[in-house]
C-alpha cells in the first residue's frame, strides 16, 4: 500500500547538516515499517527570514533552524541571539510560520558523536570534538575540516542506521536532564529556551518527532 507523504522543513547553516538530513530522509524512506514517506525540505540558509521569503506557505508551517551555540564568548552569544531575532522576525512576517530552535552547544559535531557514544564531558573549545569523533567512527581525521569534506562525512553516514539515530535521541535527552539536575539555568530569549552550558542541544527534538510520526520510535 502506498504510504502517505509528510514534509518537514529545515534551515541549516552548512553542508554537513544538509547531508545528514538527506541521509536521514533516504534511510527513513527505505525502512519498510515506516508509517510515512518523508520529505525533509532542507535549505542551507543562515538567515531564517530569507528562508521564509522563498517559501510558498499554505496553512501553518513549522520550520526547524539547525545552528550552533559556538561558545560563551560575547561575539558568539551575540550571533546566537541575532539568529533567534531573525527566527522571531520570520514568524512575524505575515506568513503562518512557527520556527523551532535546533541548536547544538558547541556544534553539530556533538549530535554526530551521540549516534555512537556518550559525550557528557564539558569541553572548552569546539575543536575538541575531533578526538571523540575519531573514536566514535574509527577514523583518524587530522582536523575538523578534513572530517567535513564531503567524501569523508558521507563515509561516516554510511556507518549509521536508524538504531543509531534512536540512541542519539536518547543520549541527547539524558544530556538535557543532566543540565536540569545540575541546576543549570535554562536561558530564555524571545520565547526560546537553551542552556549556555556545554554540552546541551535541541537538534534532536524535531528528529525525535519525525521518528515518532513514522512509528519508528
Amino acid at each position: 500500500m502506498r504510504r502517505e507523504n509528510r514534509t518537514y522543513y529545515f534551515s541549516v547553516e552548512g553542508d554537513t547538516e544538509q547531508w545528514y538530513l538527506e541521509w536521514l530522509q533516504r534511510t527513513i524512506n527505505a525502512e519498510p515499517t515506516a508509517r510515512y514517506t518523508v520529505k525533509l525540505d532542507c535549505k542551507i540558509q543562515k538567515d531564517p527570514v530569507s528562508r521564509v521569503k522563498r517559501m510558498t506557505v499554505v496553512g501553518k508551517t513549522e520550520i526547524t533552524h539547525i545552528f550552533d551555540y559556538e561558545s560563551n564568548e560575547e561575539k558568539h552569544v551575540k550571533e546566537f541571539k541575532n539568529t533567534i531575532d531573525r527566527m522571531k522576525e520570520a514568524q512575524n512576517s505575515g506568513k503562518n510560520i512557527k520556527y523551532h530552535l535546533g541548536y547544538s552547544n558547541f556544534t553539530f559535531e556533538l549530535w554526530m558523536i551521540l549516534h555512537m557514544n556518550e559525550c557528557n564531558g564539558v569541553l572548552t573549545h569546539r575543536q575538541q570534538y575531533l578526538n571523540p569523533l575519531n573514536r566514535a567512527y574509527g577514523e583518524n581525521f587530522e582536523n575538523l575540516e578534513q572530517y567535513k569534506e564531503e567524501k569523508n562525512f558521507k563515509r561516516i553516514l554510511g556507518k549509521l542506521t536508524l538504531e543509531h539515530v534512536k540512541q542519539a535521541v536518547h543520549r541527547s535527552e539524558t544530556i538535557m536532564r543532566r543540565n536540569e539536575d545540575l541546576g543549570n539555568r535554562l536561558q530564555q530569549y524571545k520565547g526560546y529556551c537553551y542552556y549556555k552550558e556545554n554540552p546541551s542541544l535541541t537538534v534532536w527534538e524535531q528528529i525525535k518527532r519525525i521518528l515518532q510520526d513514522c512509528g519508528i520510535l
